[in-house]
């Protein structure tokens, strides 16, 4: 698909333009994001050029919020989430990914923090392809309801991501440069 290359492009000049300062950006973005107190935080270990999720995580963490990270259990299913705090150690997973280990705790986050390729304005985001995070939504949100903060360089959003039946919205979108209101169809 020509925007998933597209989007790897832009991901990537903004990475190398911007690097570690837009993942420190992020952390000053945590009260725009105006989480319930307590809420349970997935988060997710970045991967190449991916804005870095870590110091918003840990400014969640100073106020309160309890952390995870997702673990892939299977190619066609949801997401696990296992509890993680910022020094506990992590295996090596699929896709380059890092978990905590098994001996971790399952939970359940009411925040999903969400990587991606690209981002529009109705809170549409094109991911790898795989489905992970939409069939995570989608089984999360048939519980009850949960926010999926996507997490982006603000050069990512782009004027329209093609959306099929299964595609989860993100709520909100936090980038560098502040947080995205999700504009309401």
């Amino acid at each position: 698909m020509e925007l998933r290359r597209h989007a790897r492009v832009v991901r990537a000049d903004a990475a190398s333009r911007l690097g570690v300062s837009a993942g420190e950006a992020l952390a000053d973005q945590a009260d725009g994001l105006e989480l319930a107190p307590g809420a349970v935080v997935a988060g997710y270990w970045p991967l190449a050029d991916e804005i870095d999720p870590r110091p918003l995580m840990r400014a969640l963490a100073a106020r309160g919020h309890p952390l995870a990270l997702p673990v892939v259990v299977g190619r066609e299913t949801p997401l696990e989430f296992r509890s993680w705090s910022p020094d506990d150690p992590l295996d090596a997973g699929p896709h380059g990914t890092r978990h905590p280990p098994t001996s971790a705790e399952r939970v359940t986050p009411d925040v999903v923090l969400v990587p991606l390729l690209c981002f529009d304005a109705k809170g549409f985001r094109l991911g790898y392809g795989g489905g992970y995070y939409d069939r995570t939504l989608a089984a999360l949100r048939r519980a009850r309801p949960v926010l999926a903060v996507g997490l982006a360089f603000a050069a990512q959003r782009v004027e329209a991501v093609p959306a099929e039946a299964w595609d989860q919205g993100l709520d909100k979108i936090a980038t560098e440069q502040g947080v995205v209101t999700v504009e309401q169809a």
